[in-house]
C-alpha cells in the first residue's frame, strides 16, 4: 500500500470520526445543552435537609454539589454580621426578639437547629465570616441583605478579611438603597436586584415586565436580576434581560417541572432548597 493511499485512508477516517461526533452532538436536544449551563444555588444552604442559614446547611449545600450557596444576613446590635432570614429569632431559635436588638453574645447562645430536627439540636447562629471561609475554590456565595444599607460598611470589612476573591461573593437584595450602597462602597463585588414577579392572588397590581425590570436594574447599576420563578419567564423574557447586559437568576424552585421550564428559558441559575435532588432530576431525560 502506497504512502499516499495510507494518508488518504487516515484522512477519510478522521473526517468520518469528526462527522460522527458532530452528528452525535447535534442529537442532544437544546434542552439538554441548556440544562448543562444552568447553575444550582442552595437556598439558605441545603435547607430542605439541614436548618437554614446554619453552617451544617451551608456545608451540606457544597457537599450536594451546589455551584453557589445563598445565605441571608442581618446586623446585630453590636454590629456583627450574622446569618438569619427573619427580623426576629423566634421562628428558628424560639427567642422572640429582633436581631437588631440583640448582641452577638446573646445570639451566639441560641439553638438554631432543634426546630428543624433533634439531630441538629445545639446548632448555633453563625457569623458571616464563618460562612465565607467555607467557599470552595471556584464556587460562589450569594449574600442576601435582609436589613438596610447600614450593614454595607460591615460587609466590606468581612469581605476583605475573608481573603476570598471578589468574584466569589455576590450581594443580592430587594432594596434599591442597599444595591446602590454596595455599588458605591464595594464596587469590586457584583450585585443582583431581587424582585418578586409572581402575579398577586387578588388586587389590581401587576408584576413588572422584563423591560421594566431591565430598566430598574440599569438605573441601579447592578449586574443582574434574581427573580421569583414563574411560567411567565420564557426565552423572550430572558433575552430582554440579557440584552440589557444583565445576568438572570431565579428562586426558589424545588419542582423539577418548573425547573426544567426555567432551563428551557435559558436562566443562568436556579435557587433551590434541594440542590442534589434538583440536579439529579434535571439530569433525567424529559418526559414528553
Amino acid at each position: 500500500m502506497s504512502a499516499s493511499r495510507n494518508v488518504g485512508l487516515v484522512l477519510f477516517a478522521l473526517a468520518w470520526f469528526c462527522g460522527a461526533c458532530f452528528y452525535g452532538a447535534n442529537l442532544q436536544s437544546e434542552e439538554t445543552r441548556t440544562m448543562r449551563r444552568v447553575e444550582i444555588v442552595a437556598h439558605r444552604g441545603a435547607s430542605h435537609d439541614a436548618p437554614e442559614n446554619t453552617m451544617p446547611a451551608v456545608l451540606l449545600g457544597w457537599e450536594q454539589g451546589a455551584d453557589l450557596v445563598e445565605i441571608d444576613v442581618y446586623l446585630s446590635k453590636d454590629r456583627e454580621v450574622v446569618l438569619l432570614h427573619d427580623k426576629t429569632t423566634k421562628r428558628t431559635t424560639g427567642v422572640d426578639r429582633p436581631v437588631a436588638e440583640q448582641t452577638w453574645a446573646e445570639l451566639s447562645t441560641q439553638d438554631a437547629g432543634a426546630w428543624k430536627s433533634p439531630k441538629y439540636a445545639g446548632t448555633k447562629i453563625p457569623r458571616l465570616a464563618e460562612a465565607l471561609a467555607s467557599i470552595p475554590q471556584g464556587k460562589r456565595m450569594l449574600v442576601e441583605v435582609k436589613c438596610g444599607p447600614e450593614i454595607v460598611p460591615y460587609l466590606k470589612q468581612e469581605f476583605s478579611k475573608s481573603g476570598q476573591p471578589p468574584e466569589a461573593i455576590v450581594v443580592i437584595c430587594f432594596q434599591a438603597a442597599v444595591c446602590q450602597a454596595v455599588r458605591e462602597q464595594i464596587p469590586e463585588h457584583q450585585v443582583y436586584f431581587l424582585a418578586d414577579i409572581k402575579k398577586p392572588k387578588s388586587g389590581d397590581k401587576t408584576p413588572p415586565t422584563a423591560e421594566e425590570l431591565a430598566q430598574t436594574a440599569r438605573r441601579l447599576g447592578v449586574h443582574g436580576v434574581d427573580l421569583s420563578a414563574t411560567t411567565d419567564i420564557d426565552r423572550k423574557f430572558v433575552e430582554t434581560i440579557r440584552q440589557a447586559g444583565l445576568v438572570m437568576h431565579v428562586w426558589t424552585v424545588d419542582d423539577p417541572e418548573l425547573a426544567r421550564a426555567m432551563c428551557e428559558a435559558g436562566v443562568d441559575s436556579i435557587t433551590t432548597n434541594r440542590p442534589a435532588f434538583l440536579r439529579a432530576e434535571l439530569a433525567k431525560p424529559a418526559v414528553k
